[in-house]
């Protein structure tokens, strides 16, 4: 699944921990420093400038070189080191690409929080004397001109970034598609075959590649909101109920996410599992209705009831597993729209800030908290994803003769037995 398409992947995540460890270790403590003696000195995020010349402050230049020269340097070592691999231009380099514009994309969204706060004290301002004009209308039409500009800087962003990962995906799954069908002779045979090369290296390449850009979009937006979040602390000083607390938007951002990811743990733990046999069933009702299509003592009715039986049990059985889990998804979701206003009573009861720093804050915890969350809002794309890997680790193994995973063994057994494999393969 991964040396198909990344040379030496053990090795490759392996080095790209410790170069991600090497390069924040050494902007923190030596390279971001020397930039201020250079006269690119950094900015507090207040100070910063409103619109596109928040992208181009001499602190954005300096860390933009960086960031450059690191991915740079890691590529081109690899390029070199893994040149093993035929994919690699892609696998590398249109990773670093992807990163590249999701950092960018988290800048964006720092801009707009950067906007934030004078256009709602605006709004404030202009609403605190009703029917008395204290603002004018040009000032509000600067701002939303200002907004215009970094929307349409975030709107380019997010296009290129979901053009760049389509190609590259559909790279990825080329790869994997192309090492099994040179194996063909030897896995046609294998049970479901043709969907675990068609399908299924589509659908992980894709979870896959979701899953880790929300990922590094995650780690970057905590690595960019969190010393905002610190800043804005200054006018939050205590929880409801309790009082002053240490760190109190950081602190409350961690434990409700933690809360959030044991809760859909707890509630999901049996989703893989179930995924896993409905797609085993909707296989092996499938092959008999293809088989059917070019052979007249196939797929007879009462073997095709049979199978669909099959489908429809495991299907009722993910339906009311998800049931439970979808309730607590949603009930933390929606609880998690207000949680930020309820942590802010104490703040606005005493009126400690005005309303373009309340939408600062706002924002700011519904990033470092989404972040927080990552498993919590992709939790249901984890679930077909290893669903998805279970079918091709299997695949796999049988065309490495090793032995099969588990699972797939539990499920063999009883179709030997004849139990129902939906309930063995969720043991």
């Amino acid at each position: 699944m991964f040396h198909t398409f990344f040379p030496k992947p053990k090795i490759l995540l392996l080095s790209a921990i410790v170069w991600t460890a090497i390069v924040i270790a050494f902007w923190y403590s030596y390279w971001k420093g020397l930039g201020a003696q250079l006269g690119f000195p950094p900015m507090d995020e207040e100070a910063k400038p409103v619109g596109l010349s928040y992208f181009i402050t001499p602190d954005a230049r300096w860390y933009y070189s960086y960031f450059l020269f690191s991915l740079i340097a890691f590529c081109a070592f690899w390029q070199f080191y893994g040149r093993e691999c035929i994919w690699r231009m892609w696998s590398l380099w249109g990773t670093a690409l992807i990163l590249l514009t999701i950092n960018f994309g988290v800048d964006v969204s720092l801009a707009l929080n950067r906007w934030r706060g004078p256009f709602f004290d605006l709004v404030q301002k202009a609403l605190s004397k009703p029917h008395v004009s204290t603002v004018s209308v040009w000032e509000f039409y600067n701002l939303i001109l200002v907004f215009f500009q970094i929307a349409t800087v975030f709107v380019f962003v997010y296009v290129v970034t979901n053009f760049i990962v389509s190609h590259y995906v559909f790279r990825w799954r080329t790869a994997m598609s192309s090492y099994y069908t040179s194996l063909w002779p030897r896995v046609r045979h294998i049970e479901g075959a043709s969907q675990r090369v068609q399908e299924d290296t589509r659908d992980f390449a894709g979870y896959m590649e979701d899953l880790g850009k929300s990922f590094v979009d995650s780690f970057m937006t905590l690595v960019a909101f969190l010393p905002l979040l610190y800043q804005l602390e200054k006018y939050v000083q205590e929880w409801p109920f309790i009082g002053q607390v240490w760190h109190p938007l950081i602190l409350a951002a961690v434990l409700w996410s933690i809360f959030g990811t044991l809760l859909l743990w707890v509630f999901g733990i049996r989703l893989p599992g179930l995924e896993f046999s409905n797609q085993r069933v909707e296989a092996a009702f499938r092959k008999e209705l293809v088989y059917g299509e070019d052979h007249h003592d196939r797929a007879h009715p009462p073997t095709v009831r049979e199978l669909y039986n099959n489908v429809r049990r495991s299907y009722f059985r993910l339906y009311a597993n998800y049931l439970y889990f979808n309730i607590a998804r949603f009930f933390y979701i929606q609880t998690d729209a207000i949680f930020v206003y309820f942590l802010l009573v104490p703040s606005l009861s005493a009126a400690a800030f005005g309303f373009g720093v309340m939408q600062q804050i706002t924002s700011a915890f519904g990033d470092v908290s989404n972040s927080f969350q990552y498993l919590v809002n992709s939790w249901t794309d984890i679930i077909k994803l290893i669903s998805v890997q279970k079918r091709l680790k299997a695949f796999e193994a049988q065309i490495l003769d090793e032995p099969l995973p588990s699972l797939d063994q539990k499920f063999i057994e009883a179709q030997q037995a004849n139990i129902d494999p939906d309930a063995a393969a969720t043991v």
